[in-house]
């Protein structure tokens, strides 16, 4: 098992350093490169209940906020990814007795910083620009990725029957930000104008959604090599790096069409 951890820990740091490279390429595309994904910058608004004196009635108006800088957002949730594989480097030990109780609360909370980025960033592409809506979503994907934490906290310490509530919790919470998405995409109902990067990202992301629930599922059924809490380990970290570069790419250039 101590070969295993020590390969685990190489591991993050090669991880760390495909995450850190990519996030420096599109940060130098999206700044310095590529001007019309340093224009992207979408309008987030405010709405609220203005009452008028002509019409004697509440109506709902907005106000715009701020600009979303979206390229640097973009390559900010793989920075993200690269600091979290360094720190876990760093402190390795404590990673490593995480991982003999059989978890890593530092996936979870980085995959519940970086991930609410993304999918809030996916939600622009998308029309949704009300801030409110783009708050709630980042706390509800957070909260779908804490519900992981608390799944390994709870069985960790229940040797016996899995307590599978968390991962029913989580996967409620985190269909949430989609259902949204959803209403925003299909809204016109003219779905043969939807852009091809549309739908890459749907696709793309529904894959990703699945797979990590899945490797959970895997790793808490004992099935295969999953019996071994590192091997589900690994396919966390490999499955991270796919989804976020493949995403990352997808969202960074879909600010580039019309």
């Amino acid at each position: 098992m101590e070969k295993s951890l020590k390969k685990l820990k190489n591991f993050n740091l090669i991880m760390g350093a495909f995450h850190f490279i990519q996030a420096v390429a599109m940060l130098f595309l999206a700044t310095n490169v590529i001007q019309k994904i340093a224009e992207f910058q979408p309008k987030i608004v405010q709405y609220y209940q203005q009452f008028n004196f002509q019409t004697m009635s509440l109506e709902v108006v907005s106000k715009e906020l701020f600009q979303l800088p979206f390229g640097i957002l973009v390559s900010s949730f793989l920075f993200i990814s690269a600091i979290a594989h360094g720190f876990i480097y760093l402190n390795s030990q404590k990673y490593e007795e995480h991982l003999k109780n059989n978890i890593n609360p530092y996936r979870w909370y980085e995959y519940a910083l970086s991930s609410s980025i993304m999918i809030v960033l996916i939600a622009t592409l998308f029309g949704i620009y009300d801030v409110v809506s783009l708050i709630l979503i980042f706390i509800v994907n957070a909260s779908m990725n804490l519900f992981g934490l608390d799944m390994e906290l709870i069985n960790s310490k229940n040797k016996g029957k899995v307590n599978w509530l968390p991962f029913i919790f989580g996967s409620l919470a985190g269909l949430a930000p989609w259902i949204a998405i959803l209403f925003y995409m299909t809204g016109t109902g003219n779905f043969d104008m939807v852009p091809w990067f549309v739908w890459a990202i749907v696709v793309t992301y529904f894959i990703a959604f699945n797979t990590f629930p899945i490797n959970m599922v895997l790793q808490y059924l004992k099935i295969g090599k999953w019996k071994d809490y590192l091997y589900g380990e690994r396919v966390y970290i490999i499955l991270s790096l796919a989804a976020k570069s493949i995403l990352a790419w997808l969202v960074l250039f879909g600010a580039m069409q019309p």
